[in-house]
């Protein structure tokens, strides 16, 4: 746990186990995967993920779906296969 997770309130729980919402200043635990990839650039089985709380699930993927990005969404405890790639 850093300072910075002090100073947004992010639970300890949290924290430490890095499943954090990908929603810009959202600290909140994550429990979704968004899985997306940018087929201007990568491979189209590469799939890259965002880590999404229940609040921001909706606004996240339809900022995928809106540039064409989002694959699909799946729980966060669901196993991912290989070729995925967390972003935050």
């Amino acid at each position: 746990m850093s300072i910075f997770d002090f100073a947004a309130g992010t639970d300890p729980a949290v924290a430490e186990t890095g499943a954090v919402c990908s929603r810009k200043a959202c600290r909140a635990g994550a429990s979704w995967q968004l899985l997306w990839n940018n087929p201007k650039i990568h491979t189209p089985e590469r799939r890259k993920i965002w880590l999404a709380c229940s609040e921001h699930r909706d606004w996240l993927e339809d900022y995928l779906q809106t540039r064409g990005l989002w694959k699909e969404t799946l729980p966060l405890d669901a196993v991912s296969g290989d070729g995925t790639e967390q972003d935050s």
